[in-house]
C-alpha cells in the first residue's frame, strides 16, 4: 500500500483531479473533505501521511485547518494548494506549518514533486 493522503478542496473537480493523479502514481487516498472543518475531523479519523489543503473554503479555511491539525499533531505533513499565489498567503501557510505550496492550476509533475518532497522530509 502506498502512502495515505487526505485531499481537502471545496471544488469536487479539483479533488477528483488530485485523486486521479495520486492513485495513478501509487498513493492511497485516505479521504476527501470539502472544507477545513471536515478536514480536521477526517485527519483525526484517518491519520494520513500527508494532506493536500486548499486555502479558500467555506466554514473553515485552509489556514485555520492547518493550525488546528498541527496543534493536534505537530508532525502533520501538509501541502497547500490554492489559486491565490499571493506572497502573504504563502508565508502564512508556511508559518502555520505547511511544508509546501502549489499554485493552481498546477501540472501533475509539480503535485507529485511536492508530495514526494514533503513525505521524504516528513519522516
Amino acid at each position: 500500500m502506498g502512502k495515505k493522503i487526505l485531499i481537502v478542496d471545496d471544488a469536487a473537480f479539483m479533488r477528483m483531479m488530485i485523486k486521479n493523479i495520486l492513485v495513478k502514481n501509487g498513493y492511497e487516498v485516505a479521504g476527501e473533505a470539502e472544507n477545513g472543518k471536515q478536514a480536521v475531523g477526517l485527519y483525526a479519523e484517518t491519520k494520513p501521511d500527508l494532506v493536500t489543503m486548499d486555502i479558500t473554503m467555506p466554514e473553515m479555511d485552509g489556514l485555520e485547518a492547518v493550525k488546528a491539525i498541527r496543534s493536534a499533531d505537530p508532525s502533520a505533513t501538509i501541502i497547500m494548494c490554492s489559486a491565490m499565489g499571493q506572497q502573504s498567503m504563502v508565508m502564512e501557510a508556511i508559518q502555520a506549518g505547511a511544508k509546501d505550496f502549489i499554485v493552481k492550476p498546477f501540472q501533475q509533475e509539480r503535485l507529485l514533486q511536492a508530495v514526494e518532497r514533503a513525505l521524504s522530509r516528513g519522516k
